[in-house]
């Protein structure tokens, strides 16, 4: 069977390639590994910025449905010390360029703006190889295969795609977030939540760290950050929740309790999201009829730039499909040749940003990009969050 653009992921990149490709009266398909859209949770806050992601949903013709979900106050900022003495402490006034929502609901309107069917649910790729002349044959875990006209890699990380591109493969940077969340936290935890105040709480310290995002529903979202070895992680036993939480706060030992809290109170079993790189600059040679987006094309460290990105890159590959009827090779052309530098350009930002959170003039660093004194060409946001496709990031 022949498909049309034929996407492989149905993350926020697939999804926005498919919704534009939706608008422009151009049919497509997206097989996605999930056996169904709730199959699991779909990460935290993301703030949203006006150069990419909000030109993607633009694109999509998704703002008012964007603007439906957003998270009011999600942008207030606050930095403490591991004592949890304040910082530095910015409140959301509703002024903000960048408005926080979340992941999930995202997901979900981009999903409900597309055809019935376009996602077809629990079709995991095993395989995918040339047939020429730009044509491809994937193969799926339950026997069935398709023929492409156009494949596109939307698949993260761990992308079954990119070989036919690319032999790059991620590798780890020494840097692992520790994922936990507190609930109803205004009145379990009272304290913690002070400290984390209205949006996100950065308490950063040489080589480890604990960020927070306040998200809607009094949920508080927890990344502990942690410079350390792939060994180390190893030897943690995530599987033995109580044993881990315990090996993780130890680390912390001293830290304000109201801070610790966020560790040792977690209310779900501590989830470990190792930040893996593609090389620097990564790009490939024209391959006909396949190409990449997000995680897939330029897996960077987390930054507040991956979804976003993702999120472009579908919309740009999108138009330039629209803007070349019928010539899909320069539909592609056209859109790695401003793909690959802009990835570039925001891949060294993402390393020079997790120097600031975690090197050594942390947490000075993070507040001097905050406040605006760090000159970091590009980066538009705070970071501290897996913020891309997260979920993606480590092995599967």
């Amino acid at each position: 069977m022949m498909t049309p653009v034929t996407i492989v992921g149905a993350g926020l990149g697939g999804l926005t390639l498919a919704r534009v490709l939706h608008v422009h009266g151009i049919a497509a398909t997206i097989y996605e590994a999930d056996p169904s859209e709730d199959a699991r949770t779909q990460g935290g806050q993301l703030d949203i910025h006006p150069g990419d992601g909000q030109r993607a949903l633009e694109a999509a013709g998704l703002t008012d449905e964007f603007r439906a979900i957003i998270h009011a106050g999600g942008e207030a900022t606050r930095a403490l010390d591991e004592h949890g003495k304040v910082l530095l402490d910015e409140p959301d006034e509703g002024g903000g360029a960048r408005p926080e929502v979340l992941r999930g609901d995202l997901r979900r309107i981009l999903l409900d703006s597309l055809p019935d069917g376009l996602v077809q649910w629990g079709r995991k790729v095993a395989g995918v190889r040339p047939l020429g002349g730009g044509r491809h044959e994937l193969t799926f875990a339950d026997g069935s295969a398709v023929i492409t006209g156009l494949l596109v890699g939307a698949d993260g990380a761990w992308s079954k795609i990119r070989p036919l591109l690319s032999g790059a493969k991620p590798e780890y940077v020494g840097t692992t977030f520790i994922e936990t969340y507190l609930y109803v936290a205004d009145e379990r935890h009272p304290a913690t939540a002070k400290a984390v105040g209205g949006g996100a709480m950065y308490a950063l310290t040489p080589g480890k760290g604990i960020v927070a995002h306040r998200e809607a529903g009094n949920i508080l979202h927890t990344y502990v950050e942690l410079n350390r070895s792939a060994e180390w992680i190893a030897s943690i036993d995530f599987t033995d929740a109580p044993a881990a939480t315990a090996r993780v706060a130890a680390e912390f030992d001293g830290w304000a309790p109201e801070l610790t809290a966020l560790i040792t109170d977690g209310e779900t079993a501590p989830v470990a999201r190792m930040i893996y790189t593609l090389p620097d600059g990564h790009r490939w040679d024209r391959v006909p009829g396949v190409t990449l987006l997000g995680d897939a094309a330029h897996l960077m460290p987390p930054s507040g730039d991956g979804a976003n990105l993702a999120m472009f890159d579908g919309a740009e590959l999108g138009l330039a499909i629209a803007a070349h009827p019928g010539d899909i090779e320069a539909a592609l052309a056209a859109y790695e040749e401003a793909l690959f530098p802009r990835s570039e350009s925001f891949a060294a930002d993402a390393h020079e940003v997790l120097e600031l959170c975690l090197g050594d003039r942390a947490p000075f660093g993070l507040i001097d990009l905050i406040s605006g004194t760090a000159d970091i060409p590009g980066t538009a946001d705070i970071p501290g969050t897996a913020d891309g496709n997260s979920d993606e990031n480590g092995p599967s």
